[in-house]
């Protein structure tokens, strides 16, 4: 880690909670709220995946929209509380320790950017509304290049615009595929593991894990 010049974050599931939408609702979604939310984060994923494959591409937010479709279907969710859902979703909260280990981060003097499935416009407007906006050097989408992660091209990015290697990068997710595929690609990939999970078989061992980003700062 000591040759590290950038940091790059995972948006989804790393810096900003998921599952903070469908929360805000529970009182009107009732106690299966946890369990829709994962539902609809698995379906989100799932679709990303799939569409790569059959090269059907669509945006992040058009996918966001059409596994929300399913999941309150599957649900029974009242289907007048989907603009709602939506419209928490472009405002989703971060994870509490995040902005102040941000800030750490910035004044060693590191680059710091998102590599995210999020379109360039959603990523703005979460970062913009939990002001983190003089944080970021770039907030990089993969509707730079029209296919999701764990894609090559999508890791490609950073490496591309920085001009460094990629063992000089430290990636950050709480996604195990997505650690996977940072990992894989050469990327020191760091699993960000909230929940106790347990690590996939994806022929990539994490060298770090973090409980949460504050653990960051230790080992930078």
């Amino acid at each position: 880690m000591k040759n590290i010049k950038a940091i790059i974050f995972d948006a989804y599931g790393t810096l900003f909670d998921v599952n903070s939408a469908a929360e805000k609702c529970k009182y009107k979604i009732g106690d299966k709220w946890e369990g829709f939310a994962n539902f609809w984060r698995t379906t989100q994923l799932e679709y990303t995946w799939l569409r790569s494959l059959m090269k059907r591409h669509k945006d992040f937010w058009q996918v966001t929209e059409d596994s929300l479709d399913k999941s309150m279907k599957t649900f029974k969710i009242d289907p007048s509380m989907k603009d709602e859902l939506l419209n928490l979703y472009k405002v989703l909260s971060t994870f509490k320790e995040v902005p102040e280990t941000l800030k750490t981060l910035k004044e060693k003097n590191f680059k710091l950017a998102i590599l995210s499935n999020g379109t360039p416009s959603l990523l703005n407007e979460l970062v913009k509304s939990n002001n983190l906006e003089d944080l970021f050097d770039d907030l990089f989408s993969i509707e730079e290049v029209g296919i999701y992660k764990p894609d090559s091209k999508v890791y490609d990015l950073p490496i591309k615009k920085y001009k460094i290697e990629k063992n000089e990068v430290a990636f950050l997710s709480a996604n195990t595929w997505d650690v996977s595929g940072g990992g894989n690609y050469g990327y020191n990939a760091i699993w960000v593991n909230r929940n106790k999970n347990i690590f996939d078989n994806l022929d990539y061992k994490t060298k770090s894990e973090i409980k949460n980003l504050s653990e960051l700062i230790s080992i930078i």
